[in-house]
Order: C-alpha cells, then sequence, then structure tokens
C-alpha cells in the first residue's frame, strides 16, 4: 500500500470546486433511463451517452474530479477507438469503478439488504488496477421502516453491511485503490428528518469503527454518504437550511478529521434540491473536510433529456451537463445562488 499515492489521489478527488461523475449505473439501470427518452439499451447507446458526458470540456476540466465507471464502461472504446478511460484522463479527471455487485435480501431480515460482491474481489481489483481505476466504490443499502416502526434498520444489517464496506475497503487500500465508502440511508418513506439523522449516525459510528479493527487507513478514503433529510412521503419536509444544519451536525459527530473529504450522493433529491443543500453547508459552516457532490441522475437527468439519444443534439446535451456541472461547483464552494439556474451554460 503506498499511502502517499492514496491520500494524495483522495485529495484530488475532492480538489475545490470540482466532484465526482457518478457515471456506473447497471445495463438494467441505465435501460430505465433511456426509456424516458425512448433510446434502445445496447452497448453502442451506452457508450455514446457516456462518451458525449466524457468530452464535455468545460464540465469535465473544470468541475469534475473524478468518474465513476460501471465494468462495461471501463473496457469500452469510443467510436474514434480512444478508450474511455483516456477520455476521462485527458480531460484532467480521475477513473474510478463500481465493484459492488448490488444489494441482495439479507436472510432472516425482512425488508433488508446486504451488498455483495467481495467473492473474488481482489483479482478484480488489481484487473481495474491495471485498466486505470484510482479510486472505487462499494454501496451498502439501509432502508428506514415506515409508520413508526423503529425495527428497521436492525443492528445486524447495520453490522454487516458496515462490515463489508470496511473489508472491501481494505482491499482496495492493498491494490492502491483509493476506496469511495459509501453507506446509503435510503431517502424514500414517511419518516421525520429526525429518523434519518438517527440511522445516519448509528450507521456512521459503525462503519469507522469497523474500517479502524480492519486497518483501513481513513487519509486515503472518502466518504460518500446521504444527506440527512426528510422521507420523500413525509407530511412536513424539512427545509434547505435544517437539512444543511442537521447534515453537518451528524457529520461532525461520526466522522473523523482525518478523512480528506465528503461527497455526498443525490439519493433521489431534484437537480436543483440537492445543489441548494450542498451550497447551505459549504456557505454556512467551516469543516475540517471539504463537502462536495458525487451525483448521478443530478448531474445526468437534464443532458439526458436534452440529447435524448440523437447525435444532432449533443451539443445541447453537452451544454445542459457543463450547466448542472458549474451549479455543483459553485454550490462545493458555497457560491452558488439559485438565480444562476436561470444562466445558460
Amino acid at each position: 500500500m503506498d499511502l502517499d499515492q492514496l491520500n494524495e489521489t483522495a485529495c484530488a478527488m475532492v480538489a475545490p470546486g470540482k466532484g465526482i461523475l457518478a457515471a456506473d449505473e447497471s445495463t438494467g439501470t441505465i435501460g430505465k433511463r433511456f426509456v424516458s427518452i425512448g433510446l434502445d439499451n445496447t452497448p453502442d447507446n451506452r457508450r455514446d451517452w457516456r462518451e458525449m458526458l466524457f468530452r464535455t470540456e468545460m464540465a469535465m476540466k473544470e468541475h469534475v474530479s473524478g468518474v465513476i465507471l460501471y465494468d462495461e464502461t471501463i473496457r469500452q472504446s469510443a467510436k474514434d477507438g480512444t478508450t474511455l478511460v483516456q477520455l476521462i484522463r485527458n480531460a484532467g479527471a480521475i477513473p474510478g469503478i463500481k465493484v459492488d455487485t448490488g444489494a441482495k435480501a439479507l436472510a432472516g431480515a425482512e425488508g433488508e439488504t446486504v451488498t455483495e460482491g467481495l467473492d473474488g474481489l481482489r483479482d478484480r481489483l488489481a484487473d481495474y488496477y491495471e485498466l486505470g481505476a484510482r479510486f472505487a466504490k462499494w454501496r451498502a443499502v439501509i432502508n428506514i421502516g415506515q409508520n413508526g416502526d423503529d425495527s428497521v434498520p436492525s443492528q445486524y444489517c447495520i453490522n454487516v453491511n458496515m462490515h463489508a464496506l470496511a473489508r472491501y475497503a481494505a482491499l482496495c487500500q492493498e491494490a492502491n485503490i483509493v476506496p469511495i465508502v459509501e453507506p446509503e440511508v435510503i431517502m424514500d418513506g414517511n419518516h421525520s428528518i429526525e429518523r434519518c439523522y438517527e440511522v445516519t449516525e448509528f450507521a456512521l459510528k459503525t462503519l469507522y469503527r469497523e474500517l479502524f479493527d480492519q486497518g483501513v487507513v481513513l487519509e486515503g478514503t472518502i466518504l460518500k454518504p446521504n444527506m440527512v433529510i426528510s422521507g420523500t412521503t413525509a407530511d412536513d419536509r424539512a427545509g434547505i437550511e435544517e437539512v444543511a444544519d442537521m447534515t453537518v451536525q451528524c457529520l461532525a459527530n461520526c466522522v473523523p478529521a482525518a478523512v480528506p473529504g465528503i461527497a455526498f450522493l443525490s439519493g433521489g433529491q431534484s437537480d436543483e434540491e440537492a445543489t441548494a443543500h450542498l451550497n447551505a453547508m459549504n456557505a454556512s459552516y467551516d469543516l475540517p473536510w471539504p463537502l462536495t457532490f458525487s451525483y448521478g441522475r443530478a448531474l445526468q437527468a437534464a443532458p439526458l433529456k436534452a440529447w435524448a439519444g440523437k447525435a444532432e443534439n449533443v451539443a445541447a446535451g453537452q451544454a445542459a451537463f457543463n450547466h448542472r456541472a458549474r451549479m455543483n461547483g459553485l454550490a462545493s464552494l458555497g457560491e452558488w445562488d439559485a438565480a444562476m439556474e436561470k444562466e445558460t451554460a
């Protein structure tokens, strides 16, 4: 393990004004997004979509520090034969890779899941390193019980998921790959922001205990958490300032200062909602780590709609991507304002 290399990569991933593009949708997930624009889910269409994003010069060079790829994508080449990994490098960004194999039903715990993918991971990481990946991602999925059901998540679910995240992280560092640890507390449901805080705190404290126990060096990691936020169907959803305040409180109580940075997932928030929450945290608080974004849909929904799978719309798709990347880059500095959303890229 080369700690200097790991720390240098981790710091570059959270460079000022930049964040991470999560382009690691599985073949099934991206197919669902293509349905919205009437596009067939083929390898060529998936390549064309991602090539368009990676060739968006302003967004990639000025506001994207790294790109999380899927197994197919890290092996693909653009139409001109340039590998997609090289397109990312050409823009000055860092290629990364999703390595988990998804959340599966957790035996003996109805309604809860455990993320799988540890089998053979050491060999896969060595392969991904050779292909150019310098960081990786593993997502744990934590559901919150509804209608006052405090039995979900169970301690069993939290323990097995955080243990797996730490095992993954240790294997990544052994391979000189920075692990993004992503314990996502799902925002679906009618739970309050207070309940989200409780569950997120429980998950994060357990995660850092496991990382310590398994010898993971925090200076060579990145945290990708959910924001502390009301459930999507809650009767009285918390506003932007309350989300920012409670998220910062939770992180301050749980995350060691040694962590180089925190890159939030958007977790089903609208584009502007995710940007506004990130901005409020950076504008109002002095924190030991940079707070930035690691967004998928919140960066891609607008360009996907503008592109619509048509070659003649590439410029429109790239303009939409430039705009969303710029908005989130400003939010990562606490310099975004809602009026900026009306500006063109």
